[in-house]
């Protein structure tokens, strides 16, 4: 009778962390699904450099969704480690006592398209 070779542990190699470059496409796209109007404002490359060409104070959510009966939303969006900058709490701290703000992440998936589809 022949041996058995022992099996060699498989191991579990979880998926890459997203990026919150993808995490943004992905809210964008639900909020479309639900009817959401989306406004970003895109970095873009002036000469060797990255700029996001503002007005005002530095720092402003990610994404601003207006819906005609769903409400207005500020979000901040991070990765898992994600951490906010300075000027993004300053912003966080001064709208989140007057509109609704979230910071997600994709780990709040479900809470995500929980609030994307009902009423404020």
């Amino acid at each position: 009778m022949r041996k058995r070779r022992p099996m060699s542990p498989r191991l579990y190699n979880p998926p890459p962390p997203m990026s919150e470059k993808d995490w943004q496409a992905q809210v964008v796209q639900l909020a479309g699904t639900f009817g959401w109007m989306v406004q970003h404002s895109r970095p873009a490359q002036v000469g060797d450099r990255w700029m996001t060409a503002i007005t005002g104070n530095v720092g402003f959510p990610d994404l601003v969704l207006a819906h005609r009966t769903k409400g207005v939303i500020f979000a901040e969006l991070k990765t898992e480690i994600g951490r906010m900058a300075t000027a993004q709490t300053d912003w966080r701290d001064t709208l989140a006592g007057h509109v609704e703000w979230h910071l997600w992440r994709p780990s709040d998936l479900d809470a995500v398209m929980r609030r994307l589809s009902r009423a404020a």
